[in-house]
């Protein structure tokens, strides 16, 4: 085991699959010489050649579709998108080609492509290099969306998509990559590198897609949550004095409902934090799932703490996100039963 923060993680991940398979290919913007705007590729042009790690043009839709073809032909492309808001001039290739390849071509071809993209904010980035359009994914039959929240599950769910015969989508929150984040501050803390999370591996193993982690047992109340909205939301259990059950969701397609209905069936109560705007989230599907299947056992109504319903306001980013305030009042509320929108 060795402490690694995020960035560290990820770049062991990609390590270990260039090594360990001829088939794994790394490519995209600056991925290559300069080893990545946020160094997740450093290194890696130098150890594995560059024919296994490459620069590619501008051209979001071209690097996708490309790695479409080099799945098509049996490779297993890992194609970087410099920031996840960049990736819709290419949202034609993956609903299109890679999310249907395998049914339209009755299994003949297949689209085993990773793509990895930073996402969300916390950098102060502003509108383009900030948005959280995991639910967009979601909805596309066909693509798996993953979403690590610690440097262990960042290294075994990468290997875990680079090894899936599907296309995923690997989105890589941007406030943790320096380190296990306390869901207070806007950076790493400092003594990241003792934080049990940082623990990682050497070498190849997985994290299953599909399995969602129980991170703190508790018995009031269950809050759903995955990538940095994890960390906010342990904080807010602190701060509320509420004995709730934290689920780390860690993929959102495919999703572990049977974890997240074992423990609202346990609870009674629900709230779902993610940092999208509210409104068309992936936490209303989260709460018509939680509502089918859990209404008998559910003694409040589902809490859903999200961003706001605008523009990503770069001038108001820390107002914008959920923060452990929002997430003790949500709390707070569905055990006293008070159905007032945390908006």
């Amino acid at each position: 085991m060795t402490a690694m923060n995020m960035i560290q993680a990820l770049n062991s991940a990609l390590d270990t699959m260039l090594a360990r398979d001829p088939d794994v290919l790394v490519f995209g913007q600056d991925v290559g010489y300069f080893g990545g705007v946020f160094r997740v590729t450093d290194k890696l042009q130098q150890r594995h050649g560059l024919k296994r790690c490459f620069d590619a043009p501008i051209s979001e839709g071209g690097i996708i579709a490309t790695a479409i073809g080099m799945g098509a032909y049996g490779l297993r492309p890992v194609a970087e998108i410099q920031f996840a808001d960049y990736i819709l001039p290419a949202f034609d290739q993956l609903v299109s080609e890679a999310a249907r390849l395998r049914y339209r071509s009755n299994a003949e071809f297949w689209a085993p492509i990773t793509v990895r993209s930073p996402y969300g904010g916390g950098i102060f980035g502003g509108q383009t290099h900030s948005q959280s359009p995991e639910a967009i994914f979601a909805h596309i039959t066909g693509l798996k969306t993953v979403i690590p929240s610690t440097p262990y599950d960042a290294k075994g769910l990468l290997i875990a998509a680079i090894e899936d015969d599907d296309p995923v989508i690997f989105l890589e929150p941007k406030r943790l990559y320096n380190g296990p984040f306390d869901g207070r501050h806007d950076q790493a803390v400092a003594s990241w590198a003792g934080h049990p999370s940082a623990e990682v591996p050497e070498g190849h193993y997985t994290v299953p897609l599909g399995k969602a982690a129980v991170v703190r047992a508790g018995n009031e109340a269950t809050i759903l949550a995955y990538g940095t909205m994890v960390h906010v939301a342990r904080a807010g259990i602190e701060d509320s004095g509420v004995d709730a059950e934290l689920i780390d969701l860690r993929s959102i397609v495919p999703l572990d409902i049977d974890t997240i209905v074992a423990s609202v069936k346990k609870t009674g109560r629900c709230v779902i934090l993610h940092e999208a705007s509210r409104f068309g989230g992936f936490g209303g599907e989260l709460s018509a799932l939680v509502q089918e299947r859990c209404f008998y056992h559910l003694e409040a109504p589902i809490e859903r703490v999200a961003g706001w319903d605008t523009p990503y306001p770069h001038a108001f980013e820390w107002d914008y996100f959920p923060g452990p305030a929002r997430v003790a009042a949500a709390l707070r509320r569905v055990m006293a039963d008070v159905t007032v929108m945390d908006l």
